[in-house]
């Protein structure tokens, strides 16, 4: 029995035909699955070809890994798309920060959502040092000494929340100087990087700079929610100073009802997701739509939420291709960076503003 399927179909479309049909003999019905075989492994095996082999060699959660690979290669040659990326914070914190530098770099999406905490990261970490420490540390502890604790990640409190006030109060003051009293939390962010960040000799690990540097606009729906986001409303008590966020969806607007498709990698849950596909319905959906989550459906919430469920809302389109992985971001993400690095070596990002 041959293992090809027909040209032009995929995976989902022959699931959903084989759903739809009762009456599909079980000989059609088997033709159209992929044998399970099994994993080979040599010694100079890149990323790229593993990730090939699990798409045929492996099941569970691997299978998935390596769906989402090729979706995502098939959105990024997709001329037609623009692509949109969201992840939360915590996963900044982490040298993870490095792959989404070169997802940045490489053009490979053209719009980022995320939140606060990310601002606080890669600013904190664009002057200061994070280290590796152990989630079973006594907290007590590490509180009596000064360190926060991020996972297993340790930040000294001179390295996190007190940079950020001295470099965020420096560019706040630049700002009034120059008469800017308000703006949007993408123009906020591009002048960070030109005014603060670039001064750094490490400007080129933060991914604000990069964003910068690119023209790819970074939204922050949730601005007020850290360390940096703190700091903006500590200096709007004595200044007639504000972040107009509604400025931020003017412009979302403006790039999701002129896209012709929209392509998603969402990394974790919480506000970027939701804010993500939430825009994503004004343009029929997603076209393409990965998810790399640890989340759970059972307690209902929006981080849990699989891909199915948003295409009850019309935030993802009902013949999207798309998939979520379970697993640790910090371990998904890498191999899927990896994976697109060794098939595109760069894409050319939408310029917006």
């Amino acid at each position: 029995m041959s293992n090809a399927r027909p040209a032009g179909r995929n995976f989902h479309e022959d699931i959903i035909e084989a759903e739809n049909n009762s009456d599909m003999e079980m000989d059609k019905f088997i033709s159209r699955l992929d044998r399970v075989e099994d994993l080979k492994l040599h010694r100079d095996i890149t990323v790229r070809e593993l990730i090939e082999k699990l798409y045929i060699a492996s099941g569970f959660t691997a299978r998935k890994l390596a769906i989402a690979a090729r979706i995502l290669e098939k959105m990024l040659r997709d001329k037609d798309c623009v692509n949109l990326l969201s992840f939360p914070a915590a996963i900044i914190a982490t040298g993870i920060r490095g792959v989404f530098v070169e997802l940045i770099r490489k053009g490979y999406f053209d719009v980022i959502i995320t939140t606060c905490g990310t601002i606080d990261h890669d600013l904190a970490r664009s002057f200061r040092e994070y280290y590796h420490g152990w989630f079973e540390a006594n907290d007590r502890l590490l509180h009596r000494r000064n360190i926060h604790r991020i996972g297993n990640i340790f930040v000294p409190v001179s390295n996190y929340g007190l940079i950020i006030e001295e470099k965020t109060k420096i560019f706040l003051e630049e700002l009034w100087n120059e008469g800017i009293k308000s703006l949007s939390t993408r123009e906020l962010l591009w002048r960070l990087a030109e005014k603060i960040i670039d001064k750094s000799p490490r400007r080129e690990q933060s991914l604000i700079w990069w964003a910068w540097k690119k023209r790819i606009p970074i939204y922050v729906p949730g601005i007020t929610d850290g360390a940096f986001g703190f700091q903006l409303f500590l200096f709007s008590q004595d200044h007639d100073f504000n972040v107009n966020v509604l400025l931020d969806e003017k412009e979302l607007s403006d790039i999701i009802w002129s896209s012709k498709k929209l392509g998603g990698l969402i990394v974790g849950g919480g506000i970027s997701k939701h804010h993500l596909i939430w825009w994503a319905q004004f343009a029929g959906g997603l076209h393409y739509a990965v998810y790399l989550t640890t989340a759970v459906e059972h307690d209902g919430s929006l981080s849990g939420a699989r891909p199915r469920e948003a295409i009850s809302w019309g935030k993802i389109s009902e013949k999207a291709k798309k998939v979520v992985v379970e697993g640790d971001a910090t371990i998904t993400l890498p191999l899927l960076t990896a994976y697109l690095m060794g098939k595109i070596e760069e894409r050319k990002n939408r310029i917006f503003f």
